[in-house]
């Protein structure tokens, strides 16, 4: 492995501030002032809007999201309407993939391909659907994926599958340099995903660990153990997981820059 990323773990944050932070990132890996970096973090409840999100997806209110707690932010990365929450794992790369990996399509893949193998760590078999963009499992019969009835229902071709979405990606590029990522669903409350049309796809339910019946650990502990072995694997790199005091000198060097304006 001639390339290496490293992780920090974040604990319970809200997204805007974990936003911002991947703003001055994103300048300081353009700069080459740090190395690939992948920011591991639980949030605060919060439904955010990518580019191409429809406000019908939406179905509270400002009023109502201020009664439940819920944060809104509208940001620049792809795809539709999601929700973050407690017992989610969420994971945001920031790393060049200059020179070999330039191919948005691929890279989408890896991250649905690192979800996929968090699922199986824990006996349950997702899967990718191209042009469905995220990870499905069958909800009736989790322990195994089965492709083509997969995507005979999800292009609505006459299939009749129980599908559910255990985990959701979206990404922006700038200059070959990620931001954003993925959101894996552990122990999420999905009673939350109520309050929106998850990426914009009312016909299949959001599926997490915890409701299809498995025994798992914390969030944390899927996000240091797991998710670093297995970034490391799909990517081919050798990974770094940073102690406290490592990301606290992160967090505190990475404040000092100022956050830009042109990137979210």
């Amino acid at each position: 492995m001639d390339s290496s990323f490293t992780f920090h773990w974040l604990g319970r944050r809200p997204y805007a501030d974990v936003l911002d932070l991947q703003k001055r990132l994103l300048e300081a890996r353009l700069e080459g002032a740090i190395g690939d970096t992948v920011l591991l973090v639980e949030h605060e409840p919060v439904i955010t809007m990518g580019r191409g999100a429809k406000g019908e997806n939406v179905l509270v209110d400002e009023a109502a999201r201020a009664r439940l707690g819920i944060d809104y932010v509208e940001t620049g990365r792809g795809g539709d309407v999601t929700y973050h929450g407690p017992g989610q794992l969420v994971a945001y790369p920031v790393i060049d993939l200059r020179p070999d990996r330039c191919d948005v399509r691929k890279y989408v893949r890896s991250l649905a391909e690192v979800m996929i193998r968090l699922a199986k760590s824990h006996g349950i078999a997702a899967g990718y659907v191209q042009g469905f963009v995220g990870t499905w499992v069958f909800l009736d019969h989790p322990d195994r994926f089965e492709q083509e009835p997969a995507e005979d229902t999800l292009f609505a071709r006459g299939g009749h599958a129980k599908l559910g979405k255990i985990g959701a990606i979206g990404v922006r590029l700038s200059r070959w340099v990620t931001m954003h990522g993925f959101a894996f669903n552990v122990s999420t409350d999905l009673r939350e995903f109520g309050y929106i049309v998850p990426c914009g796809i009312s016909e299949h339910p959001v599926a997490s660990l915890a409701k299809l019946g498995v025994a798992h650990g914390s969030v944390e502990e899927i996000g240091k153990t797991l998710a670093t072995k297995h970034f490391g694997d799909v990517f081919e790199v050798d990974v770094a997981l940073a102690d406290e005091a490592g990301t606290r000198a992160f967090l505190e060097a990475m404040a000092a820059r100022p956050v830009p304006t042109a990137n979210g």
